[in-house]
């Protein structure tokens, strides 16, 4: 088995929701490779530093570097990291997870091209940025989706729906929660006993704005802040839709999870979304920033209980195909080749 290095932003350690690195290291390391990992500092000059001396340190040791790559502020520990592996002759695999990464192609070619054409290889999680990469001239390119231990996402079929709606992500501005609340307060017209539950850290001040919104608003919110895997799928035991809000996205694992869950999704159609979830198949997509349209996608399926059934049985069904016992395989045969 090979020695793998893997450079990323691990933030389940310091309280964050757990991210691609967070995952995907112990899965490793039980397929047989051994794994080491970089960087849990929350200093971003820190996690930088720690970042490019673990690649020189592990120069040696290491067979190839795998390299979480965003699309924002994050973006740049990818173009210092893949640096640093092409002057130490080092492969490199980069695992494409931001959003806004086909922006950055346009905004930054030069940039992209000396990053991306380098690489060994880029991983996207999503046939949307597959097929964007691909439209860029591309060609070190592999689709491996994000996965779920499908064993333990227990399905509860939904029919006859009450107004409980379920919010799981990170508390930040790009995942736009501020509009699940007024979804609530507009919802709350028609259907008084409905009700919010919030599943998620804080990872910027929109965290405060909406528990300030709820409270002057009197709204039915329940923030819980992170929960442990197994917590929030206990909790969504409780509820009946799953709402996903953002303005940016690739393709959630949460979505995932709550497709595989049974729950009726109703999601903003943007990035990788209208590629995971089928309108009217197995989920309802809408416009983002539309509250007007979400609303009424909401009330469709409150109103047609045999909708919502279909939904859930064909989420569940499209969710089994991103099983870990499936999706390994790809990476073996990845990670294993020469």
């Amino acid at each position: 088995m090979k020695n793998l290095l893997y450079i990323g932003n691990k933030l389940e350690s310091r309280g964050g929701a757990p991210t691609s690195i967070d995952r995907l290291a112990p899965l490793f390391r039980q397929e047989g490779f051994e794994v080491k990992t970089s960087s849990s500092k929350k200093s971003q000059v820190l996690r930088l530093s720690e970042m490019l001396k673990a690649i020189i340190i592990n120069k040696s040791w290491a067979d190839l570097v795998l390299i979480d790559t965003y699309s924002t502020r994050n973006f740049w520990y990818a173009v210092l990291t893949a640096e640093l592996c092409n002057q130490l002759k080092l492969d490199y695999i980069l695992l494409l997870h931001g959003g806004d990464l086909p922006d950055r192609l346009k905004k930054n070619p030069q940039l992209s091209a000396s990053l991306f054409k380098k690489a060994k290889l880029n991983i996207a999680p999503s046939r949307y940025l597959f097929e964007v990469f691909q439209k860029a001239g591309y060609i070190n390119l592999k689709y491996i989706p994000n996965s779920i231990f499908l064993r333990n996402y227990p399905i509860k079929s939904r029919r006859a729906l009450k107004p409980k709606l379920l919010w799981v992500r990170a508390f930040a501005e790009i995942y736009n929660p501020m509009l699940a609340l007024k979804l609530l307060e507009a919802l709350l017209k028609e259907y008084p006993e409905a009700e919010l539950c919030m599943v998620g850290p804080e990872k910027d001040k929109s965290f405060e704005e909406c528990v300030n919104y709820a409270k002057k608003n009197k709204l039915p919110v329940k923030f819980t802040g992170k929960l442990t895997k197994s917590e929030w799928i206990e909790l969504s035991k409780d509820y009946d839709i799953f709402l996903n809000t953002t303005n940016v996205d690739n393709t959630p694992v949460s979505l995932i999870e709550a497709m595989a869950l049974g729950l009726p999704v109703v999601s903003t159609n943007v990035g990788g979304i209208p590629y995971l979830l089928q309108h009217k198949k197995t989920g309802l997509l809408v416009p983002p920033d539309d509250s007007g349209t979400m609303l009424a996608a909401l009330k469709h399926l409150l109103q047609h209980p045999d909708s919502a059934e279909n939904l859930s049985q064909n989420a569940r069904d499209q969710a089994e195909k991103y099983d870990w016992e499936l999706v390994k395989q790809d990476w073996k045969n990845i990670l294993l080749s020469d």
